[in-house]
């Protein structure tokens, strides 16, 4: 546990860093160029911060936290035109990044150490499910409660 504890350090500690690469690549990436409505400091902040206090998010949030934030983040996607396939995209970049990191910046020599890792990438790989899971729902009820606006004014 105390490996998985100082990756997690690692990764909060470069969470500026690792928020304005992952800006960068989603500004690069095809299947996500429906974010460019969003304001990119929006992004990045949002990004940064979940970085920031990514040990609270994967061990002391509960998962109505977590259904809170990202049904937050869904229905405000939605509301600024993104597409949902790039939501998705986009989500897959935040957890695919920092794997990345994981894998260039943690030295890992010792079988125990390993697990550690192990541990870590599990953890992300839990929240960052339950991440897509609600901001689709979110997503989902977005559009819904929009198409019911626009038909009410029809």
């Amino acid at each position: 546990m105390l490996l998985a504890y100082r990756l997690v350090r690692l990764i909060e500690t470069h969470s500026d860093e690792l928020a304005a690469g992952l800006l960068e690549k989603l500004r690069q990436c095809p299947q996500t160029c429906s974010y460019g409505d969003v304001p990119a400091e929006e992004f990045r902040q949002r990004v940064q911060e979940t970085y920031q206090h990514l040990g609270e998010w994967l061990l002391g949030k509960t998962e109505s936290d977590i259904e809170r934030r990202y049904v937050e983040i869904g229905a405000r996607r939605c509301g600024q035109g993104v597409q949902f396939s790039q939501l998705v995209c986009a989500l897959s970049l935040v957890k695919e990044h920092l794997i990345e990191f994981l894998k260039r910046e943690a030295i890992v020599d010792k079988p125990v150490e390993v697990l550690g890792e192990l541990e870590v990438l599990q953890l992300l790989e839990q929240f960052f499910d339950r991440a897509v899971y609600y901001a689709a729902l979110g997503y989902e009820r977005a559009y819904v409660a929009r198409a019911a606006t626009a038909v009410h004014h029809k």
